[in-house]
């Protein structure tokens, strides 16, 4: 997966920062030798607690294909209440991963032939300072867990860089919290 496009679909609400998310780690990749890097938002009605997808797209050459995401290599849930509104696991590559916010462990997806990723990111989250249902920051640290294909540390700086000096260390208390807290399954 590392040598050819990584496509991650995101599913989130509004509010809780998934197009947020998907640009800090498209910098991060970035900033990591991906050369290519393109994300694409999709939302309806511009309000807080509306479904949102991101699709990002990342690899080592330039992307041409600038299309939505359709059969994602991961699948990353901000928020597990999701999974009750729509088949966010649709099209999903046998084999993928799928990364969710949730305190209920693998159980809460339902998909065959994929490897899940879990950590309850909104406790944790709260835990290192951020209001409730902020959870990007978190997310992404449990998605650099889930698929290594840069360092922490390189992540941690594109968080700081993306929220400044003032807002940066509950944000990267949370990314590193949820790595720290995130389990495979």
């Amino acid at each position: 997966m590392h040598d050819e496009t990584i496509q991650i679909r995101w599913h989130g609400r509004g509010g809780q920062g998934a197009i947020t998310a998907a640009r800090i780690f498209g910098q991060a990749a970035f900033d990591s030798s991906y050369s290519g890097v393109v994300m694409a938002p999709s939302f309806g009605t511009e309000r807080r607690g509306a479904p949102v997808e991101v699709s990002l797209k990342i690899s080592r050459t330039k992307i041409n294909d600038l299309c939505p995401i359709e059969n994602p290599d991961v699948v990353v849930v901000l928020d597990d209440s999701i999974l009750r509104d729509a088949d966010v696991t649709a099209g999903i590559k046998p084999g993928g991963i799928v990364v969710i916010n949730t305190p209920g462990g693998r159980s809460v997806c339902r998909a065959m032939n994929v490897r899940v990723a879990t950590a309850d990111v909104t406790h944790l989250a709260e835990k290192a300072g951020l209001k409730r249902g902020i959870v990007n920051t978190g997310i992404i640290g449990a998605l650099v867990k889930a698929l290594p294909i840069m360092p922490l540390s390189v992540l941690l700086e594109a968080i700081k860089t993306e929220f400044g000096i003032k807002r940066a260390d509950a944000n990267v208390k949370a990314a590193r919290l949820s790595h720290d807290h995130t389990t495979m399954e």
